[in-house]
């Protein structure tokens, strides 16, 4: 079973990343078993969130089920086993030279894999993505060959890339469908009407390489579900407090003008950005984040699921995405992670300077870093 159009993160809902109100346990268990009895059959859990806990609750939520009507997408990549958790930076790479060397990724990659299936209650992924890789990730052979170990191994029957946390990583991305073409399976990246850059300079080189994606952050922080408004309060350790001022007021007027597209097709906000997304070359899977927003007249997360599990089985026309594109555009907006001519110094887990083999991708794929991949803003 691949990923289907609709999938449910298990990062929703708020007790494994601080977005809205966090939803006590026994609600986040029924949110999931919500989305799955609505009719969404992927269910994405990452082995970092909680430390081990959200694959935890991920197994407790779909225990009972049969294992056949679901897809389950793991992700793996942090060491949190040995690695040493570094304040709000996270835990290190599993490639990080100080804690193992090239020979040991395959060792690794096959613990962290069994590991987090059993908190899984299962013995199989149907897809395993490397979660937040480093350069060396994108890059190694010897990662790579470490995870088609676990495909021959039948821990999973597909495999993939999942960069993050932050937006970027373009190149990078390409490199890797180029180097691992035929391996690489599936990839997961932030894309939505509001934020197209960089997401889409990918799109090309997946639509060539037969990489299927996954998009996340479907919802631009909350604002596709049409109730986060100018003026909402957001908690101190909301992600979404640390954003730029005023982009809750400007995301909302930029939306009040894509509208109309949605009220043509009888559509929510949320499902015309997941439509806008699945329109888009490559893109097979939405996973947005359900979010309980603080206050008394926001929507109940359980609409939000609901409103994905109804979504319309069509497409936008090219001049809708056209359109919608237009107003959305955000080119240059912000600093992006990954391999970036804006870096200098040593090389980060999360940033880069553009290697040679970067600035071969850049050159293959019609891209100019200076132009494409530079904030325009200061």
């Amino acid at each position: 079973m691949e990923p289907t159009r609709t999938a449910y993160g298990i990062w929703s809902g708020g007790r494994f990343m601080h977005f809205g109100e966090p939803l006590d346990e026994e609600r986040f268990l029924r949110a999931v078993r919500l989305a799955y009895d609505q009719g969404i059959r992927t269910f994405v859990t990452a082995d970092v969130y909680g430390v081990g806990a959200a694959d935890e609750m991920m197994g407790r939520a779909l225990a009972g089920l049969p294992r056949d009507s679901y897809c389950l997408v793991g992700l793996i990549g942090h060491d949190i086993y040995t690695g040493k958790r570094d304040g709000s930076k996270g835990y290190p790479r599993f490639t990080d030279p100080a804690l193992r060397k090239p020979d040991d990724y395959a060792g690794y990659l096959r613990m962290a894999a069994e590991k987090s299936l059993a908190r899984c209650r299962t013995d199989h992924f149907n897809a395993l993505l490397l979660h937040n890789p480093d350069y060396t990730g994108y890059s190694s052979d010897a990662v790579w060959k470490g995870m088609e170990k676990l495909k021959e191994a039948k821990l999973t029957s597909l495999l993939g890339v999942a960069p993050g946390p932050a937006n970027g990583f373009s190149l990078d991305i390409i490199l890797n469908f180029e180097r691992f073409a035929g391996l690489v399976d599936w990839a997961m990246i932030i894309l939505n009407p509001l934020e197209p850059w960089p997401g889409n300079l990918c799109l090309p080189a997946a639509q060539k390489f037969g990489v299927k994606l996954m998009t996340r952050v479907v919802d631009y922080g909350g604002l596709f579900h049409d109730d986060v408004k100018p003026g909402h309060k957001f908690g101190p350790q909301d992600h979404r407090a640390f954003r730029p001022a005023g982009w809750v007021e400007a995301g909302n007027v930029k939306i009040e003008r894509m509208r109309e597209v949605a009220h043509k097709h009888k559509l929510t906000m949320l499902q015309l950005s997941c439509l806008w997304n699945l329109s888009q070359p490559a893109v097979k899977c939405v996973i947005p984040t359900l979010i309980q927003e603080t206050g008394a007249d926001t929507k109940p997360i359980e609409t939000k699921i609901e409103e994905l599990a109804k979504l319309p089985d069509m497409k936008l026309s090219a001049d809708e995405c056209a359109h919608l594109l237009e107003i959305g555009s955000n080119k240059g907006c912000m600093h992006l992670k990954g391999g970036n001519p804006e870096h200098e110094g040593d090389f980060l887990p999360d940033r880069w300077s553009l290697t040679p083999a970067l600035e071969e991708v850049a050159a293959r794929w019609n891209i100019t870093p200076a132009r494409d991949l530079t904030c325009a803003h200061g």
